[in-house]
């Protein structure tokens, strides 16, 4: 039940929504970033593994724009497969950083990221990226964040949704307009659809109350951290997971 909505093995940016283009990498878990132009301004949402930047700025000169009309890029939470290029596209474009306070100084590399549980957790595959983020492995360049993010906050075209559990400070977005939904890592569909990847979910039980908010979203397209976009029947599946996993309502 994959979907190719969002992945170009050439790199290559690819439109999944009217202004929403979608940047794929292997490296890191098939890890993906997302460009967002909504006739204005430019926003980007997460990085890549890469600490340079090229894949990004060749995504913003493929759809025609300048480095420079990015102005606003949000880390969803500070592991290096989201955040390796931030140092060096804020150099670039001097653009705004947004990120939850809390992932703030992680990101400033002032402190490392929360550590996870060493024991091996589904999905198997990818346990060299728990592993890796275990030993520390690959740290990114630090950056600094300016502006802190809570939930309601819009940034561009966004509305912010604070989605903890994944990272305490882990950040989602909406974008109405578009009917797109960003859901960082608390939702995956590499290298299967998952409720995001168990070994690195710091807080089960809150990353399960977070799912009822993804829940609430309408969107036709459900943008993840790690794999193509969920459309269609996907997002079906994965919202019949969110309903047997997350705690009943209130």
């Amino acid at each position: 039940m994959a979907s190719n909505l969002g992945y170009d093995p050439t790199g290559k940016a690819r439109q999944i929504a009217e202004g929403v283009y979608s940047l794929s990498q292997r490296t890191g878990g098939r890890v993906h970033a997302f460009l967002l132009d909504d006739g204005g301004d430019l926003t980007l949402i997460d990085t890549l593994f890469d600490s340079d930047g090229a894949r990004v700025v060749a995504a913003i000169r493929q759809i025609g724009r300048s480095v420079s009309d990015l102005k606003n890029i949000i880390a969803t939470h500070a592991h290096r497969s989201h955040i390796g290029a931030l140092a060096a596209l804020k150099a670039q474009s001097g653009a705004t950083i947004w990120a939850h306070e809390w992932e703030s100084d992680i990101i400033a590399g002032e402190r490392r990221a929360q550590g996870v549980t060493i024991v091996p957790r589904r999905p198997f595959s990818v346990y060299y990226i728990q592993l890796g983020l275990v030993l520390g492995v690959a740290p990114h360049r630090p950056c600094e964040v300016d502006r802190f993010l809570r939930e309601g906050d819009r940034v561009g075209p966004l509305e912010v949704i604070h989605i903890p559990g994944h990272s305490p400070g882990h950040m989602g977005f909406y974008w109405k307009e578009r009917s797109a939904l960003f859901a960082g890592d608390a939702l995956a569909t590499w290298p299967y659809l998952s409720l995001g990847w168990d070994g690195l979910n710091l807080n089960i039980a809150q990353h399960r109350r977070s799912l009822l908010k993804i829940d609430d979203v309408r969107a036709d397209v459900v943008a993840v951290g790690h794999g193509e976009p969920a459309t269609g029947d996907q997002i079906d599946v994965l919202r019949q997971m969110i309903r047997a996993a997350a705690p009943r309502r209130v």
